[in-house]
């Protein structure tokens, strides 16, 4: 019961309420000046016209609903792999307290770990993964249809209600069906702007939808793939990276349209190539964490940050003419915060604040909003560590600490012949020239004469 309250509650947001609102604007304005353009009651046409416009308004809603519903597939907190050496293979994710299947990822607006994530879509307030992919994207084709066949009633109606004087006026009554009012002129207009967007925007994600499907891959996993090819570019030693998924297009395309296979499969474990296995992606996103900790950078906050989107008053014009074109979460910061910061820009940073051990003993001290996200650039200052630090765990301390220790035995040397000296002056023998403490040649190669 809680589970199903939970499923409706999804759909009191703004994304849900503007998706079903748009659907429904343009659904009633097509079949109201169809209605005068051409009547389904008139001819055999015109009703085979308005059931193929009311049967793709009705799947359009129908797998609107069920993409929200049946929601991506949530992968099980704390979960774990069977054999537990495979952890090393795995992400762990601190939120849900457990370990990132293959091609799971967590979202940070669901805040639960996704099987087989491939966006999150704030238009169903969920995401798009493994469990409702085919929903989503018979969505999106649905809704295209229907939105390009109401624009063609749209557009023939105001046509025709445009030019029903000069109808009238040549004897062309027939062909005068249209009236318009103030109303249902400014509800076509703006029904026709709806439609060619909806045609155009979801067109474009259609586009990306099939192509990524077509490949078995989704919008992160490409984004993987495409960072492992960089690496190897720069790095020739590695071995070439093989995307173990792709079993070609018409398997790739029954994984997510059949019935069969993701009522029988769990979206974790998944057929590969030959000569993958389950880990092969996992093992590359670890090596591409290591690197991209490698270039991690530690800034300090010396202003704060509001944690908005435009911060006009805080930060100024130019700051809030550039922000970075994503909806990832802003951070709010406070003189004196760390943050390890992973992505740049001119006017933007992201990264993640580094918690205090105070906040972390009392939750009642925990600040709120997220820790992770983008804060503008004039807000803090790298801190410029010093080079022994880099080297605290390397090899290259035990060759430095072997470097001072050599100095200062040659300096101890040093001070035991000059004690040893008779009036101040050194007895230079030959094994204090064989030490290195003889007079050092000028820049032409010769020693200084002795007095």
């Amino acid at each position: 019961m809680a589970s199903s309250l939970h499923s409706i509650w999804r759909f009191l947001h703004w994304g849900p309420l503007t998706a079903l609102g748009i659907i429904k604007v343009i659904t009633i304005t097509a079949l109201y000046m169809n209605s005068m353009w051409w009547p389904p009651n008139a001819s055999l046409g015109g009703f085979i016209h308005q059931c193929l416009f009311l049967l793709f308004s009705t799947l359009t809603t129908y797998n609107y609903i069920m993409a929200t519903l049946t929601g991506p597939g949530l992968l099980p907190k704390k979960w774990k792999p069977k054999n537990p050496k495979d952890v090393d293979q795995l992400q762990y994710c601190t939120i849900c307290e457990g370990y990132k299947a293959p091609r799971s990822h967590h979202c940070r607006k669901c805040n639960r770990c996704v099987k087989k994530m491939d966006h999150h879509c704030p238009w169903i307030n969920h995401c798009v993964g493994w469990a409702n992919h085919a929903y989503f994207t018979y969505f999106l084709a649905f809704a295209i249809l229907g939105s390009f066949q109401a624009s063609i009633i749209l557009g023939f109606a105001f046509y025709r209600g445009v030019h029903r004087y000069w109808y009238l006026t040549h004897g062309q009554m027939h062909l005068a069906t249209v009236q318009f009012t103030m109303t249902t002129i400014i509800m076509t207009i703006f029904a026709t702007g709806l439609a060619i967007g909806v045609v155009l925007a979801l067109g474009m994600l259609l586009y990306i939808q099939l192509k990524s499907i077509l490949k078995n891959q989704t919008s992160i996993e490409m984004w993987i793939v495409e960072k492992a090819d960089y690496r190897r570019y720069c790095n020739l030693d590695e071995d070439d990276f093989v995307y173990p998924y792709d079993l070609g297009w018409r398997q790739n395309l029954l994984q997510v349209f059949s019935k069969r296979l993701v009522s029988k499969g769990d979206g974790i474990t998944w057929p590969v190539l030959e000569g993958c296995d389950q880990y092969t992606l996992t093992r590359e996103q670890i090596a591409q964490k290591a690197e991209k900790r490698a270039r991690t950078k530690t800034f300090r906050c010396v202003h704060p940050a509001t944690g908005r989107y435009l911060p006009l008053f805080s930060q100024g014009l130019r700051v809030c003419l550039s922000p970075p074109c994503t909806d990832e979460a802003r951070i709010r910061l406070e003189p004196g915060d760390v943050i390890k910061v992973t992505r740049f820009r001119e006017h933007w940073l992201f990264g993640e604040r580094v918690v205090p051990a105070i906040e972390l003993r009392n939750p009642e001290l925990k600040r709120k909003g997220p820790t992770r996200g983008w804060f503008p650039r004039r807000c803090a200052i790298e801190l410029i560590q010093p080079k022994h630090y880099f080297y605290s765990n390397s090899s290259e301390q035990s060759e430095n600490e072997v470097d001072s220790l050599d100095d200062r035995q040659h300096n101890a040397r040093n001070v035991k012949i000059m004690n040893n000296a008779t009036n101040g002056v050194p007895n230079m023998s030959k094994e204090t020239f064989a030490n290195g403490n003889s007079k050092q040649p000028t820049q032409n190669g010769q020693g200084k004469k002795k007095k």
